[in-house]
C-alpha cells in the first residue's frame, strides 16, 4: 500500500513584529555604552499592573535603572535588599531606584511583599526593553548557553540621557559603585 506525501505547509504571509529601536541608537544588541547618550524610552507595567514610562520616571528626578535576570534567585535578592537598605542614600544623592526583569508583575508582587522591597519593579515579560538597552545576551550556566538577561545597572539623569552603564554587574558592593557614581556626576 502507497502512500500519498501530504502537501507542505503554507508560510504564514503575516510579519513578524518587531522592536524599533530608539533612533539615536544603533541596533538594539549592538550597542557598545549607551553613556552619553539618550536612553530608549520605554513604558512597563510595575508590580500593580500600573503602566509607568522612562519619562514620567525622569520626571522626578534621576533614575537607577537596573536589569535583574529573576526574582527570589539569590545574586537578585541580595541585590534587591541592597537597594532597599541603601535607598535613603541614593534618594538623598537625587535618584531613585527601579528593577527591571522578564517576571510577571504577581511575581514581583511577590518578591516586593518577601523581602520589604521599598521601590517599583518593572515586567519586561517579552524582553523588548531589555533588548533597547542591550542587556538580553547568550549565556552560559554549567556549559549549557541560552538568552538572558545579563545584571546590568544605568543611572540615568533628568534629562533622559545615560550617564553612567555597568555592565555585568557583581552584586557584593555594586550599590557603593552606584552611589559614588551618582555623587561624581552632581
Amino acid at each position: 500500500m502507497s502512500r500519498t506525501p501530504k502537501p507542505a505547509p503554507k508560510k504564514s504571509a503575516t510579519k513578524p513584529s518587531r522592536v524599533t529601536p530608539h533612533a539615536a541608537l544603533p541596533q538594539a544588541g549592538l550597542v557598545p555604552s549607551l553613556e552619553g547618550r539618550q536612553a530608549p524610552d520605554f513604558e512597563l507595567p510595575d508590580q500593580d499592573g500600573k503602566l509607568v514610562s522612562l519619562k514620567e520616571l525622569t520626571a522626578r528626578s534621576d533614575v537607577i535603572l537596573y536589569f535583574y535576570p529573576k526574582d527570589m534567585t539569590p545574586g537578585c535578592t541580595t541585590e534587591a535588599c541592597s537597594f532597599r537598605d541603601h535607598l535613603e542614600l541614593l534618594r538623598v544623592a537625587g535618584a531613585q531606584v527601579v528593577g527591571v526583569s522578564a517576571d510577571t508583575p504577581a511575581s514581583h508582587l511577590k518578591f516586593i511583599e518577601k523581602h520589604r522591597l521599598n521601590f517599583p519593579l518593572l515586567s519586561d515579560s517579552g524582553n523588548q526593553v531589555t533588548k533597547l538597552f542591550g542587556v538580553y545576551k547568550k549565556k552560559s550556566l554549567y556549559g549549557r548557553e541560552f538568552m538572558g538577561i545579563e545584571r546590568s545597572t544605568f543611572i540615568i539623569g533628568q534629562d533622559g540621557s545615560v550617564r553612567k552603564a555597568f555592565a555585568k554587574v557583581k552584586v557584593n558592593g555594586h550599590v557603593e559603585e552606584v552611589l559614588a557614581a551618582l555623587k561624581r556626576s552632581r
